[in-house]
């Protein structure tokens, strides 16, 4: 009987008070530069109302038949060329008035933004400024005021970034092939903060886990001693992909 009833209450619902939405897709790109340290996020500066001239992350609305993967994938290439990435669904923002538009709308339609978080390998990536009158890098930590909820957006997508890499092996996908144990602790580094762990911690227990191979190759940088190459053996982890793993 009340099960009855809820539904009776559900389908009396007034259609006017039910929200019509566009649907957003935003991506915060993030790379790591690691030659100076510095953790960076891609803005790109808007040309149109609202919040003309102001930088903001990436975006556009989904098209007519399009996923929102496809959306994601599309905006990426719009506005840099990269072979190495890693991308993900990161969240949905939707609260009320996040978009100016809405109050200007009306017929009352909310605006959803989608956000995606990318990961790309900074020495390769090749920044296209067509269509756009500002496209940039910048690091974490001179992020101006941006458009929309975009700082909320970029919090969430840092927080991410920060979990990512204490327990998959994200960094790898961004990585150069072969790296020194050193290159992988200043990526860490850069993006958790030097306090994470000491180098020998991390040394120690990265190569316990038993999927970084030495390849018997060393580089020389600087007067130091020569460091050994590792690579990632993805087959090595595999058996570690699914069970609950702190790299650090």
């Amino acid at each position: 009987m009340a099960g009855r009833s809820h539904r009776k209450a559900s389908e009396a619902v007034d259609p006017n008070l039910l929200a019509d939405f566009k649907v957003g897709v935003d991506n915060v790109i993030f790379s790591v530069d690691t030659n100076q340290n510095r953790l960076l996020v891609l803005l790109v500066m808007r040309q149109e109302a609202p919040f003309l001239g102001c930088w903001s992350f990436p975006g556009t609305l989904v098209r007519r038949g399009e996923s929102l993967e496809a959306a994601a994938y599309r905006i990426l290439a719009e506005k840099i060329r990269v072979r190495n990435l890693y991308l993900e669904q990161l969240y949905t923002f939707g609260g009320p008035n996040r978009d100016p538009r809405e109050a200007a709308d009306s017929y009352g339609v909310r605006y959803l933004s989608v956000s995606y978080f990318a990961l790309v390998r900074y020495a390769e990536a090749e920044l296209i400024a067509d269509g756009v009158s500002g496209i940039a890098w910048y690091p974490l930590n001179q992020v101006p005021q941006l458009a929309f909820d975009h700082n909320q957006i970029l919090e969430y997508g840092h927080r991410r970034l920060r979990n990512k890499l204490e327990y998959s092996p994200v960094a790898f996908e961004v990585l150069p092939d072969l790296f020194t144990l050193n290159d992988l602790y200043q990526f860490y580094t850069t993006v958790l903060g030097e306090n994470f762990s000491d180098y020998s911690n991390f040394r120690s227990r990265l190569l316990k886990l038993g999927f970084l191979a030495d390849t018997g190759i060393k580089t020389s940088r600087g007067a130091g001693r020569p460091a050994s190459l590792y690579r990632f053996d993805a087959e090595a982890f595999a058996p570690l992909k699914n069970k609950p793993l702190v790299f650090i």
